[in-house]
């Protein structure tokens, strides 16, 4: 059984919150919390709503409790790129990228 939750949007770089996807994948839905809630940046934040999203929808979905779940995978994708641009020197203009991110989190009862 596999259950599983996306965020999509979110106004950060993929980059800053792929290491944080990585340091959850494999441990229990308790730990994978416990170390998003204590993690001060924001893609931790994120990946832990995205992480209480996916073990609600195994709770009200397939009657799954969160003590026997696990983090079976957790990635994160590159979204759209909103494309800004900003004057510089000499009439010229320098592209800015603000990049966004779709996290989803996959959880399993086995190990």
């Amino acid at each position: 059984m596999e259950v599983s939750a996306t965020t999509r949007y979110v106004r950060m770089s993929p980059i800053k919150a792929r290491d944080i996807a990585a340091g959850i994948r494999g441990l229990s839905v308790a730990e994978a919390l416990r170390i998003t809630d204590f993690n001060a940046r924001k893609a931790a934040a994120e990946i832990g709503k995205t992480l209480k999203s996916a073990a609600a929808n195994a709770e009200s979905n397939e009657g799954v409790s969160t003590e026997q779940l696990f983090v079976k995978d957790a990635f994160v994708d590159g979204g759209p790129v909103l494309k800004r641009f900003r004057p510089r020197a000499r009439g010229s203009a320098s592209a800015i990228r603000k990049r966004t991110t779709h996290i989803t989190v996959v959880l399993t009862d086995r190990k």
